[in-house]
């Protein structure tokens, strides 16, 4: 009998697979997962769902978030660009549900510190910077500026791995997708 109530923290730089590994574990419904959607200030991507993928959200908005201190955690990820973790959709989720969050680096560290040991955090690392820019320019969703600020960023955060409970690299997705199944199930069945 799976727990209710607990926390899937998925984090990694921009392009090493969270958000896929993520959509894969959420069709599992056996692990009682619900998404947590953040919010955010940047544009919409094509084929992105407002309440689907991201809540969008101006920057007035969202730095009202900021002050009222309805946010369990936010990040300004690119100058301008903010992403955060509403605080009363992720409780309402977590009363009788599991949550999956995909979020930042400095997100997912917040967010792990914030619920501890209800908490299981996986930093996904792509098996190299080379690769790394190989996918960021294949998914063609950045452009060559974005995508050289996503890879210094990228170094950034690889050094960060060790503050969370699981490293998962991912060189194969269909491994890095069973083993991402095999490490949440273990963790909501304890």
């Amino acid at each position: 009998m799976i727990n209710k109530g607990k926390c899937i923290i998925f984090s990694a730089p921009s392009g090493s697979g969270k958000t896929t590994l993520v959509k894969s574990l959420l069709k599992n419904s056996e692990l009682n997962l619900c998404f947590s959607i953040s919010a955010t200030t940047r544009e919409k991507r094509e084929g992105e769902k407002e309440g689907l993928d991201y809540l969008y959200i101006s920057k007035a908005t969202f730095e009202k978030l900021i002050d009222s201190g309805d946010l369990f955690e936010y990040e300004e990820v690119y100058k301008g660009i903010y992403y955060g973790t509403l605080k009363k959709e992720s409780e309402k989720l977590l009363s009788t549900h599991n949550v999956i969050f995909d979020v930042d680096v400095e997100g997912g560290i917040k967010l792990k510190n914030l619920f501890k040991e209800n908490a299981l955090s996986v930093f996904v690392k792509p098996p190299s910077i080379d690769e790394l820019a190989v996918r960021l320019k294949t998914r063609a969703k950045d452009t060559d500026h974005s995508i050289k600020l996503r890879l210094e960023k990228a170094k950034h955060e690889l050094k960060k791995e060790k503050n969370f409970d699981i490293t998962l690299v991912n060189d194969d997705l269909n491994i890095a997708m069973e083993t991402s199944y095999q490490i949440v199930n273990q963790f909501l069945n304890n």
